[in-house]
């Protein structure tokens, strides 16, 4: 008779997972070494391994090219929200308007609203403050909307909308 229930640890378990964080290792070390890429491995697999209990099963990536233009969407937004929050801090003339907004976002799988949360989080100039799971809405600070409604037209296109074609 098998005892091990399905959700029993696996090596590779979040091969996505795995994946980044040999790759980050590696350009944190700033050589790949014989060393440097067993070290990689070694953190690769065995850091999902150990947190696997806190991680629960992976999210299935339904259009990989779909995660790409996103990945690369969210590393431009970066950059020019970093440029656009450094003019606003630098400029005294100009005065940041501050608002509240609530992002309905639509999403159903807890990955994708996880995800958009680090999105609005990590882009300088939003911050995601509350995940209300049941209203399925995201209460999000900006440090600059003259237009409200724009910061979530934009969180909803630029980022849920492919969360949701990618993830659900």
């Amino acid at each position: 008779m098998n005892t091990i229930p399905d959700s029993r640890r696996r090596w590779l378990a979040h091969p996505w997972l795995s994946l980044v964080i040999g790759l980050c290792w590696l350009l944190l070390q700033g050589s790949i070494t014989v060393a440097n890429m067993l070290w990689a491995a070694v953190l690769g697999i065995g850091l999902p391994w150990l947190v696997h209990g806190f991680l629960g099963p992976g999210a299935r990536v339904r259009r990989p090219a779909a995660a790409v233009r996103l990945a690369l969407v969210v590393l431009l937004d970066i950059v020019r929200a970093n440029v656009a929050v450094a003019a606003l801090v630098l400029d005294p003339r100009r005065a940041p308007r501050p608002a509240w907004v609530e992002v309905a976002h639509g999403l159903q799988a807890p990955q994708a609203v996880a995800l958009l949360a680090t999105i609005i989080t990590t882009t300088p100039g939003t911050v995601s403050c509350v995940v209300d799971e049941e209203r399925g809405v995201i209460l999000v600070h900006a440090l600059d909307a003259p237009d409200p409604q724009a910061v979530i037209d934009e969180i909803l296109l630029r980022y849920a909308q492919p969360l949701k074609e990618i993830l659900e």
